[in-house]
């Protein structure tokens, strides 16, 4: 391990290069973060004790299960008490969530009736939930678009006399530093009292036959789990290194780890640093409400991406008002969401520089970096379900030897992408000729080609009446589309990074089809197949989506749900087929992030 040492401000901020433990990774850089949040907190403080909200809903035709209200506080105050001990562990003290109590000393929960009956409600009600609470929330005083909310509802069945138990209930949450929300389910066996119990055992409809002590690790676990999301937490999952210190990382699986310590069945779950980091400066946590309102403003110049032994090491400077305390490193390996990404982390010095260390790397596969900057006041680049503006693709080899091309592609590009950005023809054409008598290498040159050429207007081809035998879909105008988020596009992504890069792999062309999305041809059955990739290009890997084709009506083919860094291919037999339509769906999860992509279609003859 190498430092080099760089006064800050109360203290001394190490940039930290090589391997740690995860004991000394805390120790190294704790106190650092510490002392920007502090010296932010202290200048002009503006102090405010904010608290969670919780709501009690329940259908129409159902009343509230037995002791809702000891159950939840007992539920919620070890969960507080998990946050404050996991903060203090790392050295943080105990920063924790704040709740509301009424004057008999349990907590201020706020009972909502639903307008229906529990069958008109299930899994995919959420938002339906959400809205009929929301004018009991207005009542009481709260603002739920500036609140943290947690919405336990009333939607389980249990059967005590053959002890089974099943749910149908929204499961979820999202949020920021401003503001949350947090579907929970209640039931009459969710109970504090029972997590440390082997038996009864009972038997639920998704984990099966179980523990009292199990049901509870998995369902307060995932109270806590969600709540993590509500604060602007998203998907982590521990490093090997942190499974041995400390356990099972509370926003990976560690939902179903909660407490099974208590049983003496596992190590439990625990907080990671990265995570740590975060939730330090959360207006809820570190009590203060200073320009809490303000969102992320971090950039990040200087970036330089490297190979060190079996990972890589990135490199650069960060600016932002207010300061940045924390930058965290998700290593995302392909397919699984989030769910499988492992962190790193870096304090940056007093100018801005940070070291994150890759070295925690899967083998096999395309996978994906992603940054994301904390700031004092709360604010982070990325939140649940969004993306990061700073992601760096890569893919390592079965023996962990790591491919940097795709991103060395991009920063080659970088210039040519910030022409065609500016709608510069111009400078674009002039850029690109530049590469051409570079030697850049030719899959990079068709990509630069390809995108420059988006700036001239799109000259179509009549598929009915061309000769050509081979023919991409990107030049057939179609007779119909529409994509879920902004306005379609042909052979670039609509955002700044502009490249189609997916599965570890540049792509030249392409159609945009964020989900939900429909794509329809007339071909007149003068073609015999179709072939191409699918998947969700960079600036969607925290979506997911499934591609579907159909031919005269009819589905011919459809993907696995593909998510990350996945991409699945497709070659398919159109003999006859007069109407092409290609759709995308958001995979059942919503539209958010639904980046996906027809990746280099191609009809033939």
């Amino acid at each position: 391990m190498k430092r080099l040492l760089v006064a800050f401000g109360l203290g001394i901020c190490p940039l930290v290069t090589g391997a740690m433990s995860p004991e000394e990774e805390i120790k190294a850089k704790v106190p650092a973060a510490l002392a920007i949040l502090e010296k932010w907190e202290q200048e002009s403080p503006e102090k405010g004790e904010r608290k969670l909200h919780i709501v009690y809903w329940t259908p129409k035709d159902r009343e509230p299960s037995p002791k809702h209200r000891e159950r939840l506080t007992a539920i919620l105050e070890d969960i507080r008490d998990f946050y404050a001990g996991e903060m203090q562990r790392i050295g943080f003290g105990p920063r924790t969530i704040g709740l509301d109590y009424s004057d008999d000393g349990l907590l201020n929960i706020h009972l909502v009736k639903g307008r229906k009956d529990y069958p008109a409600y299930g899994p995919s009600s959420g938002g339906e939930i959400r809205n009929e609470s929301l004018p009991t929330l207005r009542a009481a005083g709260i603002d739920p678009g500036k609140e943290t909310v947690v919405i336990f509802c009333n939607m389980s069945n249990w059967d005590p006399a053959k002890g089974r138990i099943n749910q149908n209930s929204p499961y979820y949450a999202g949020g920021s530093h401003r503001n949350g929300t947090a579907w929970q389910v209640d039931s009459p066996i969710l109970e504090l009292g029972s997590l440390a119990k082997k038996n009864p055992k009972v038997r639920d409809g998704q984990y099966g036959h179980i523990s009292i002590g199990r049901y509870n690790s998995i369902f307060i676990g995932g109270v806590c789990h969600e709540l993590g999301h509500a604060l602007g937490l998203p998907h982590n999952r521990e490093r090997p290194d942190e499974r041995e210190a400390f356990g099972t990382a509370l926003m990976g699986s560690g939902n179903r780890t909660y407490g099974e310590d208590r049983r003496n069945e596992g190590r439990g779950s625990f907080l990671t640093l990265a995570h740590a980091l975060k939730l330090a400066a959360h207006p809820m946590f570190s009590g203060s409400v200073k320009r809490m309102d303000q969102g992320s403003t971090a950039k990040i110049d200087d970036l330089v991406v490297e190979p060190v032994g079996k990972g890589f090491r990135v490199t650069g400077k960060v600016t932002a008002d207010p300061p940045v305390h924390a930058l965290i490193g998700y290593m995302d390996p392909a397919g699984g969401g989030d769910y499988d990404a492992t962190t790193c982390t870096a304090v940056p010095d007093a100018d801005g520089r940070f070291v994150l260390e890759a070295n925690a790397l899967v083998p096999g596969g395309n996978q994906e970096f992603r940054i994301v900057a904390c700031q004092v006041n709360g604010a982070s680049s990325t939140y649940v379900g969004s993306n990061s503006p700073w992601e760096i693709p890569y893919s390592v080899g079965p023996s962990g030897e790591v491919d940097l091309s795709l991103h060395q592609s991009s920063q080659l590009l970088e210039t040519l992408i910030g022409k065609v950005n500016a709608k510069d023809k111009d400078g674009a054409r002039r850029e690109l000729e530049r590469l051409r008598e570079a030697g850049v290498d030719g899959g990079s040159l068709q990509a630069a080609s390809t995108l420059v050429g988006t700036l001239d207007e799109q000259k179509w081809v009549d598929p009915l009446t061309t000769d050509e035998g081979e023919l991409s879909l990107t030049v057939v105008k179609p007779v119909e589309v529409k994509v879920g988020w902004g306005s379609p596009v042909v052979n670039r992504v609509p955002d700044p990074k502009a490249l189609i890069q997916a599965g570890g792999k540049l792509y030249a062309r392409g159609l945009y089809a964020h989900a939900p999305a429909v794509h329809r041809w007339n071909l007149g059955g003068k073609w015999m197949k179709i072939e191409g990739d699918v998947g969700l290009v960079s600036a969607g890997s925290q979506g997911s989506c499934v591609f579907v084709v159909f031919a005269d009506g009819k589905q011919v083919w459809r993907s696995k749900k593909l998510q990350g860094q996945e991409v699945q291919s497709y070659s398919l037999d159109l003999t006859g087929v007069k109407e092409l339509e290609l759709r995308v769906e958001d995979a059942g999860d919503g539209k958010g992030s639904d980046w996906g992509f027809w990746l280099d279609p191609v009809l033939t003859r």
